[in-house]
């Protein structure tokens, strides 16, 4: 039998770190090869050989076309990837060249790994869930947890600072855990007592990080050099490189000193700047603002008062920072709780969980002694989704494609929800739903994560037959369908046709031809470390002297005919049989805005037609992790005129009063 370790991986922005839990059940911090307890999160490619680390962050400034950083921030972008040479690598190769360099370090000194746990942040959408989840598998590991990092954050608070002692508790407290990493800031409320860790809501910025301060710092001295010699530094991959080690390097210093020196060289020129704390201050004050607008908004949107919490907890490097400290101290009016490592808290927390995941399993309680092994089992933890989940429908009104949700954010997970569907024609074998998330925070765009395919109905179905469908997140907030004929109990297949499949292989197919004429492809060249937006360059065509004409023809051609191929399959997608969403209390095809005209119209105290008895279906169930996967309950319906109404084809009964809002492609 495996040895199984408990094992927590804190994969991030700029900066890495992976620990265990030792027999004791305390958590330890592995150095790297090179004795460094932070692995950076760069990757630099020496001849086909990558190098992760110190060193590849040192190769930075000779050949900045051969470093990827800040991976992290591309985590789930199909489209994303750096060319270097002749190949290409995309965030989630990136992140497993990480993970793997961790991994090897830790199996020097600890033995084999084969499963762990990582971090994400709570913003991260099912996509980048599963993509993060995917470059643990290329970095060897057989299988991958996923915690979000705020709640590690909370789990190392609780079982480390308060030990053994938090079975004492006698009231629940309220943390508001304030992570600020690299490259993303996390807030979770989380209540906490004597036997569970629970998250009662999550916000976040996926592009809010110590790397905006950085650029701060770069944009300071850059705009100085110009002013001196006419010359912007930041327009040269090795002078702004340069720059970018200096910066990261003045903003650590600007953490425990008044003011700090940054150095810039380009083009032959060198000059030394001081940049006093007051002005950095001043500088990045847009930034505090968007995290105290975070801070505010997770409060005030679900009914808590700073009275409601009793610790600030802060973690992450950058919440290092004074001006941040402050402003926090400030906004909340208390003391903040600085007690966690910046850098090694989320890794510890993440191991903490891998041993509670551990903990009730006969076989690794040899590895913990009986205390350890009885804490780590005694506590449970639960988390919520930060992005709702739900459907995209068309409105038939304005054509606009917009999504439905079914599962709002902060719903405790697991959660799932069941709504009916009504076919539109005879002998529909298959229903196509596209499934969507919404995005980070206010104001940004929803995420597609692709489309499901409900195949393997019944044959001989009749018009405005019924499909139940599930639509469900795990306790990991990854996403899952189930679906059931509801006349015959008759369980469909369901599979997600995720975006990035497609876009990968068109991709891989195009990139083989990658000295071809136009359609020139945009990449990405390798930059340092800069803001959230990143420079895009197109790759320039070759001259025609790299192969000949003739070949190069005959390889557009192929390509151009699977373009085609997908092409039609996209469209054959579109036109599947798309299903009537339908009412889940009357059954009536549903109208703008999502909402059932029929149920609108009647009284509060309408009397349900005789026989229908459709109720929305909204389960948590942390106690019964297979809860979420599993079909509801076979219930018998009876239609009603309007039920089978909207059962009819679309082409025909669409009315200004029944207006239909079909699910789109």
């Amino acid at each position: 039998m495996k040895q199984t370790q408990a094992v927590g991986i804190d994969l991030g922005t700029t900066y890495s770190c992976i620990a265990w839990l030792n027999e004791h059940g305390h958590p330890v911090t592995i150095p790297n090869q090179e004795g460094e307890l932070a692995t950076p999160s760069v990757v630099f490619f020496d001849d086909h050989e990558p190098i992760v680390g110190t060193e590849a962050l040192r190769n930075a400034i000779a050949r900045p076309e051969r470093v990827v950083q800040n991976a992290k921030r591309h985590m789930g972008d199909s489209d994303k990837f750096w060319r270097i040479g002749a190949n290409r690598y995309n965030p989630v190769q990136i992140s497993g060249l990480i993970l793997r360099k961790l991994i090897a370090a830790a199996q020097d000194q600890i033995g084999e790994i084969n499963e762990a746990v990582v971090t994400v942040p709570a913003q991260f959408s099912d996509a980048q869930r599963h993509a993060t989840v995917t470059a643990g598998h290329s970095a060897g590991l057989e299988k991958v947890e996923i915690i979000n990092e705020p709640v590690a954050a909370a789990l190392c608070h609780v079982l480390g600072n308060e030990g053994l002692a938090f079975t004492e508790l006698a009231i629940d407290q309220q943390l508001l855990v304030y992570d600020l990493g690299g490259g993303t800031l996390d807030l979770a409320i989380v209540s906490y007592s004597s036997d569970q860790v629970r998250v009662v809501a999550s916000d976040g910025d996926l592009e809010l990080g110590g790397l905006d301060w950085t650029q701060v710092l770069v944009d300071i001295a850059a705009d100085r050099f110009l002013d001196d010699f006419k010359e912007d530094p930041r327009q040269d991959p090795h002078s702004h490189q340069f720059l970018a080690l200096e910066a990261e390097q003045a903003k650590r210093s600007l953490s425990v000193r008044p003011r700090a020196a940054v150095t810039v060289q380009h083009e032959g020129n060198r000059r030394t700047y001081q940049i006093e704390q007051e002005e950095f201050e001043h500088l990045g004050r847009a930034l505090l603002k968007r995290s105290n607008v975070i801070t505010r908004r997770i409060l005030a949107d679900n009914g808590f008062g700073w009275a409601h919490v009793d610790v600030v907890l802060t973690t992450g490097g950058s919440s290092r920072m004074p001006m941040v400290r402050e402003s926090l101290k400030k906004l909340s009016g208390r003391t903040l709780n600085s007690s966690l490592s910046p850098d090694q808290s989320i890794a510890h927390g993440a191991a903490y969980y891998s041993g509670m995941l551990l903990a009730n399993q006969e076989y690794t309680r040899t590895i913990f002694d009986s205390q350890a092994s009885s804490r780590l089992a005694h506590i449970q933890q639960q988390s919520v989704n930060a992005r709702g989940l739900g459907i995209l429908i068309r409105d038939t009104q304005t054509g606009d494609r917009v999504p439905h949700y079914l599962i709002p954010p902060n719903t405790a997970l697991p959660a799932s929800h069941t709504h009916v569907f009504g076919t539109v024609v005879d002998q529909q074998t298959k229903v196509h739903i596209r499934i969507v998330e919404s995005g980070a925070g206010p104001g940004k765009p929803h995420t597609i994560l692709g489309d499901c395919l409900i195949t393997d109905l019944p044959s001989n179905l009749p018009e405005g037959s019924e499909v139940e469908v599930m639509i469900s997140y795990d306790a990991q907030a990854r996403v899952h369908v189930s679906a059931r004929e509801l006349k015959s109990g008759r369980s469909a297949e369901t599979e997600i046709i995720r975006q990035e499949n497609m876009a990968g292989q068109l991709q891989q197919e195009v990139d083989d031809v990658t000295h071809a004429a136009p359609p020139a492809k945009k990449v990405e060249a390798p930059q340092p470390a800069k803001a959230a937006s990143q420079r895009k360059v197109e790759t320039p065509p070759p001259t025609s002297s790299t192969s000949p004409k003739t070949t190069l023809s005959d390889e557009w051609a192929a390509v151009s005919a699977r373009l085609s191929e997908l092409s039609k399959f996209a469209d054959s997608v579109d036109q599947a049989e798309q299903p009537v969403l339908l009412c889940n209390s009357c059954g009536t095809a549903l109208g703008p805005k999502g909402k059932c005209s029929a149920c609108d119209a009647a009284p509060k105290k309408r009397k349900r037609p005789t026989g229908v008895k459709r109720k929305s279906v909204q389960r948590t169930s942390a106690s019964k992790p297979g809860a979420a996967g599993t079909a509801p309950a076979k219930r018998k319906r009876k239609k009603t005129a309007k039920t089978e109404a909207a059962g009819k084809s679309t082409n025909k009964q669409r009315s200004s009063e029944d207006d239909f809002w079909d699910l789109v492609d």
